[in-house]
């Protein structure tokens, strides 16, 4: 196995934790639990409910992909096709920030925020747990990408159980800054801070996202031709 498998994961986890689809989710969360005066226990309940069952369904999601890839086996052809496919979603995404999103963008389609706000407003636990499930599925669009390539770099170089474990290390760097972002709001900043900042620095954790998804793409095509890599 190549030296490189965890300073890779670590990178696409980094990459993937930049996630404007679950942060924002988050933070309209925290915000609607601030205007209805729920800023005790069970604000960072229902925050960290929101955020396990984010993890939990994307630690699962890549165990069923791992295992179904590792169990059929994964051609050249076939790694090479997600290669470049990981390396377009990067391009997309460097796109949406040079053309302000004009056409074809990736991200949470508008016909399912609804479904979300709907899920936000009941302000409990149960909700949350449902919000982490659906955001995990909705929010593919926005990092899709990361985690497939991800998920092919460890089906081919990995085994099985070693990929479970990276897995574990890939999404609790993924869910990091959702935790970081719970906490500062329930300790000091407003959530109207928060969601201010990632409105001004979202074309920047877009632009690194690209950046991220282009260099898994690299990385992969160039491990498959050299694996001393």
């Amino acid at each position: 196995m190549t030296k490189l498998t965890l300073p890779i994961i670590i990178l696409g986890a980094i990459g993937d934790s930049i996630n404007p689809c679950a942060i924002a989710v988050l933070i309209f969360i925290t915000t609607y639990l601030i205007a209805v005066k729920k800023r005790g226990k069970d604000f960072l309940a229902i925050g960290l409910v929101y955020i396990l069952f984010i993890y939990i369904t994307y630690f699962l999601a890549g165990i069923g992909l791992l295992s179904f890839i590792k169990k059929i086996g994964i051609s050249d052809y076939v790694f090479y096709i997600t290669a470049v496919a990981v390396i377009i979603a990067g391009l997309i995404n460097i796109k949406d920030v040079i053309f302000s999103q004009s056409g074809f963008i990736l991200s949470i389609p508008e016909s399912k925020k609804e479904i979300i706000k709907k899920y936000i407003v009941k302000a409990s636990v149960p909700a949350a747990m449902i919000l982490g499930v659906i955001v995990s599925a909705l929010e593919l669009p926005c990092t899709g990408g990361i985690y497939i390539a991800v998920l092919g770099l460890l089906a081919n170089q990995a085994t099985l159980t070693q990929g479970y474990i990276y897995l574990l290390i890939y999404n609790l760097i993924f869910v990091m800054p959702l935790i970081f972002i719970l906490f500062i709001t329930y300790f000091s900043l407003t959530s109207e801070t928060i969601n201010s900042w990632r409105k001004k620095n979202k074309r920047v954790m877009r632009l690194i996202m690209g950046l991220v998804m282009i260099t898994l793409g690299i990385i992969m095509i160039l491990l498959k031709k050299f694996p001393i890599v």
